[in-house]
């Protein structure tokens, strides 16, 4: 798929599309294997249905010019610098990295809590543990986070 989002829909549809046909489902190959074959079926429709969205102008994106012929400057400023996006998205992929390498009852806890956001609560019920284990768990996940990803930045330059 060209985007999360895109890859996120597919799969929902994917897995309704499971429920919908699971009585047709005859055993004549691995249930992984259907399951996978309607998975890529979903992206391929997905894929398809988006070559026939309708094109839009990009006319209001061209430069516009004055009547003697110089070009009018809107409000093209970047937010940010490319080397502060490309830090960004170094970093983004060093704590990504930092968070898979988390054995997996702690990677769950952050992820649960800090990606997904989830209350200590929701956590302990969806882990199956109870809220005093998930906060030590968080905890000590981000205490190995932290260090994870201090062995992945250089260390700080001493400046004069």
């Amino acid at each position: 798929m060209r985007n999360e989002e895109d890859a996120r829909d597919a799969v929902q549809e994917a897995f309704i599309a499971a429920f919908r046909a699971i009585g047709r489902f005859e055993g004549g190959s691995t249930l992984s294997t259907w399951l996978h074959r309607i998975a890529i079926n979903c992206c391929l429709m997905k894929l398809r249905s988006g070559r026939r969205r309708p094109e839009t102008s990009i006319e209001e994106l061209l430069p516009t010019f004055d009547e003697t012929g110089h070009r009018v400057l809107g409000d093209e400023s970047w937010p940010e610098s490319v080397e502060a996006a490309l830090q960004r998205r170094q970093t983004r992929e060093q704590v990504r990295d930092a968070i898979g390498r988390l054995p997996e009852k702690y990677r769950t806890v952050i992820l649960l809590r800090d990606i997904e956001e989830l209350s200590t609560e929701e956590t302990a019920r969806a882990l199956g543990a109870t809220p005093t284990a998930v906060k030590i768990r968080l905890h000590r996940a981000r205490q190995a986070l932290r260090a994870l990803i201090a062995r992945g930045f250089p260390a700080p330059v001493a400046r004069a």
